[in-house]
């Protein structure tokens, strides 16, 4: 776990979220800028398209299109050919605004929600792991997830894996081509599972808070720990195998491996995650630094 070099790529957002490598450019959401956006390896900002709902999880549709998880109205978007259309509406099935989202290989959309209202100080409680057809069809598949967040696929496209911010652990379900899940199980834990409670009662249970997360070629996944102030490369069954701590005053809020050969790793950093902190400000930074195993699975 030693100490390694982290480069400043970009300032001035507000909050970044929902990292990805895609064709040769970093992809970013902004949460209070409402801004989905390309970057070049060198930091320079491309805006793709402006969601005022609020953007977070990105994906790639087989046919190429851009989907966005549009936060506060709970929707899924579309974006192709210069257009954004809703691909889903989503609130029926959420206590709390939309989250991150993952793609597989046939088109099938999984996306969480917070479960309760984080920002307005509500008490945590149980949320649903959602999955969106191509046609638009909603699904849900889990319920009972502690604030399902970052999640990953596995490279053979076999196993879904969601991180439960609340929840101190990671879970997996199989995969099956026509996006069934099944034989639900833990894929890492922290500590103790956390009762419903406040976020202040919550905070302190949490030994790692998954947030934004990424795989890589030997199974193990980079996490951001939303309240820890790092990133940390988990073993399946939990163990943290490597750590990197956040430059003074930032924490870590997603990550994602990228580069052209799959071992830079970029790093979400921001004072917060608080919308009455980080709306009106520009202290949001990506980060990166480089790392020994390469990318792997989706996103």
């Amino acid at each position: 776990m030693g100490a390694r070099e982290i480069s400043v790529l970009a300032t001035g957002g507000s909050y970044f979220e929902g990292p990805r490598w895609r064709d040769g450019s970093w992809w970013t959401s902004d949460f209070y800028r409402h801004r989905v956006s390309r970057w070049t390896p060198h930091g320079e900002e491309t805006v793709v398209v402006e969601v005022e709902g609020q953007p977070s999880g990105l994906g790639w549709l087989p046919d190429g299109a851009l989907v966005v998880s549009s936060m506060k109205d709970r929707r899924l978007l579309r974006v192709a050919d210069g257009g954004t259309t809703v691909l889903a509406e989503l609130g029926e099935h959420c206590g709390g605004h939309l989250n991150d989202l993952v793609v597989d290989a046939a088109g099938h959309v999984f996306v969480g929600d917070f479960g309760f209202d984080l920002m307005g100080g509500g008490d945590t409680t149980g949320a649903s792991l959602k999955r969106v057809d191509p046609d638009g069809t909603v699904t849900v598949v889990a319920d009972g997830l502690r604030f399902p967040n970052g999640s990953v696929i596995t490279d053979d496209g076999g196993t879904l894996i969601v991180g439960e911010t609340m929840g101190n652990r990671y879970t997996a379900f199989d995969l099956a081509p026509d996006g069934e899940l099944s034989n639900r199980r833990a894929w890492a834990t922290f500590g103790p599972e956390v009762p419903d409670g406040t976020v202040e009662e919550t905070i302190p249970q949490l030994v790692v808070a998954p947030d934004g997360c990424t795989l890589d070629a030997e199974g193990h996944l980079w996490a951001a720990d939303a309240t820890g102030g790092r990133v940390v490369r988990v073993a399946p069954g939990g163990e943290l195998v490597d750590q990197i701590a956040a430059p003074d005053g930032l924490g870590v809020f997603a990550c994602a491996l990228g580069g052209e050969d799959g071992r830079t790793l970029l790093l979400c950093a921001a004072p917060d995650f608080y919308e009455h902190h980080r709306a009106g400000t520009r202290e949001a930074q990506l980060l990166t630094t480089r790392v020994d195993v390469p990318h792997a699975g989706r996103p």
